[in-house]
């Protein structure tokens, strides 16, 4: 049987898939986990990375290589999205990463991928899980969002756009208070409507059945709208959830300060200072897609673009 590593190290976050292959294109996980490194910390001030973001990445990486040797991985992908494709000192993570990879698989470097290709890993971990269930949770055809810290991908079968805007991106940006004032979230959202604008006049959502939203910040909405008293995947994945309920609470944690985000149970504490900013690009893609195309409700899927890695190390 072969067994797989994937590695997704995103701006606020990175995430590792150990899996088997369980035959007609699905996986058998072994290991699934998540730390909050917030690599893409002040990138967009900066234009690089920080000596601690580095090296908080570098711990938890440490740990992923470890687990992989441990359980035996024998292919191995790691791909680095929109913050590592926005410094200018990338060159002294790649030296890290090829460094702790190589004790997996000699010669493994991590990847930096364009926005195209994020959205189609996302897109082919996603709906994987939802056009293969049989709970009803959506038909095609599916618009798949991966709301990240910075950047957003929105992608259907026949139409892809990545945005560069995410909840660290956009916090950084425009969130300053705590709560943001009134003109913050206004900023806030006329940078949201800018950077997403070319998004939705490049993808056909008219087209579009069933809304399927993967990552932290729509799984944490997911977890809250399900009265969850702390985190539970199992529950998440494939839940779904009437845009309504998921506007009302998006509105809730714009307005909350700090310390109420943070008192709620299922709110990772590496989330607490950015859900506001996710909270504000999920509520333009609601309006976008209720317009558009009438859908009403988002189906949470839990599987991403760490499936969409590891699904094609398998090919």
């Amino acid at each position: 049987m072969t067994r797989v590593g994937a590695v997704d190290c995103g701006t606020n976050s990175i995430r590792l898939l150990i899996a088997d292959d369980a035959g007609d294109g699905a996986l058998t996980d072994v290991v699934r986990d998540m730390v909050i490194v917030r690599l893409g910390e002040g990138v967009d001030e900066t234009g690089r990375f920080t000596t601690e973001a580095i090296g908080r990445t570098r711990d938890a990486l440490d740990g992923y290589v470890e687990a992989m040797r441990t359980h035996g991985v024998t292919r191995v992908r790691m791909v680095a999205t929109s913050a590592t494709r926005d410094a200018s000192n990338r060159d002294d993570f790649f030296t890290m990463t090829a460094e702790l990879l190589g004790r997996v698989a000699p010669g493994a470097v991590a990847e930096v991928i364009s926005g195209d290709e994020e959205a189609a890993l996302s897109f082919r971990g996603a709906v994987g899980g939802v056009s293969t269930s049989s709970t009803g949770e959506g038909s095609g055809p599916f618009v798949v969002t991966d709301l990240g810290g910075g950047s957003t991908e929105i992608v259907m079968d026949s139409a892809a756009y990545s945005s560069n805007i995410g909840c660290v991106r956009l916090t950084e940006h425009c969130l300053h208070s705590d709560p943001p004032t009134p003109a913050e979230v206004d900023a806030a959202e006329a940078f949201v409507a800018e950077r997403l604008a070319p998004a939705f006049a490049a993808v056909p959502l008219e087209k579009a059945r069933t809304w399927v939203g993967v990552a932290g910040t729509l799984t944490t909405l997911a977890a809250l709208n399900l009265g969850l008293e702390h985190y539970d995947s199992e529950k998440i994945h494939l839940s779904r959830h009437p845009i309504a309920s998921i506007e009302r609470i998006c509105r809730e944690l714009v307005a909350m300060p700090r310390a109420e985000r943070a008192a709620l149970g299922p709110m990772h504490p590496g989330r607490v200072d950015v859900i506001g900013g996710g909270a504000l690009v999920t509520l333009a893609l609601a309006r976008e897609f209720s317009r558009r195309a009438g859908i009403d409700e988002l189906v949470v899927s839990e599987h991403d673009i760490l499936d969409g890695i590891a699904l094609g190390l398998l090919d």
